[in-house]
């Protein structure tokens, strides 16, 4: 049987904590938390279910978790955000997966998401196809040295998952809307280098083109009002980058 830590990295996650670590029983030898020195009942939740904890002050996502990969103790390491939990089917499939003998010659696993926001499933609007590698060996694989959007790097090859897990990608509006601001924010490090000058195209045509992607190009328009919200959503989060990234050139001044 394979020896797997499950990782969760935390801060102020009670609400959701407890149902993706229970989505998870059975699947994992060690459970590490990787908080951020949260302040509501998320650390008494780990440790109600055994958890070993470890903290450090929040950069952003690739950091917080490359830092704790290299502390897991088994090989493997399933990786969860507290807002995702495993479908039944999925936790049959790692199962199977776990427990078999055989040698895995793959470096990691892709799994799809069947994501979550304003209380619907979300079929098209550009995140049908979401997926990300969360299963994947520890000593192999690290996130790409990004501030949004990182991603597993890997030497050898990955598989995939055939059952999605789920994602609730909602809490509310104002939390949304911080999450976008806080993207933006990180987001406009990345893109100063690569954006010399910030023009209309950015600022306009951008996010005029992502809109009609999500919600044309890729299905918004059958997810209805959710379509709707997302891809406008969307085309916000692309002109609120090069605000941020305006502003800041503009104190540099």
């Amino acid at each position: 049987m394979k020896q797997v830590t499950l990782l969760i990295p935390t801060f102020n996650v009670a609400g959701t904590l407890e149902r993706c670590i229970d989505s998870c029983q059975g699947l994992y030898d060690e459970l590490l938390i990787v908080d951020s020195w949260s302040s509501d009942a998320t650390l008494a939740i780990a440790e109600r279910f055994g958890a070993r904890i470890i903290q450090r002050d929040y950069e952003h996502s690739a950091s917080q978790k490359n830092w704790a990969i290299p502390q897991a103790s088994h090989s493997w390491i399933l990786l969860l955000d507290a807002d995702e939990w495993l479908r039944p089917e999925l936790h049959d499939e790692l199962a199977a997966w776990r427990e078999s003998d055989a040698l895995d010659p793959h470096d990691g696993y892709w799994i799809y998401r069947a994501n979550h926001f304003l209380g619907r499933r979300v079929r098209f609007s550009g995140w049908q196809g979401d997926k990300v590698i969360r299963l994947f060996q520890r000593d192999r694989c690290r996130y790409a040295p990004k501030q949004v959007h990182s991603e597993i790097e890997a030497t050898g090859p990955i598989g995939r998952l055939t059952h999605r897990m789920n994602h609730n990608t909602f809490v509310d509006i104002p939390s949304w809307e911080a999450k976008l601001r806080r993207y933006a924010e990180w987001q406009a490090g990345d893109y100063d280098a690569r954006t010399p000058h910030i023009t209309p195209y950015h600022t306009v045509l951008k996010p005029a083109w992502r809109f009609l992607k999500h919600f044309v190009l890729r299905g918004g328009i059958l997810d209805g009002y959710v379509g709707y919200k997302v891809s406008a959503y969307a085309a916000w989060a692309v002109w609120l980058r090069y605000d941020v990234l305006r502003r800041r050139r503009m104190n540099r001044e």
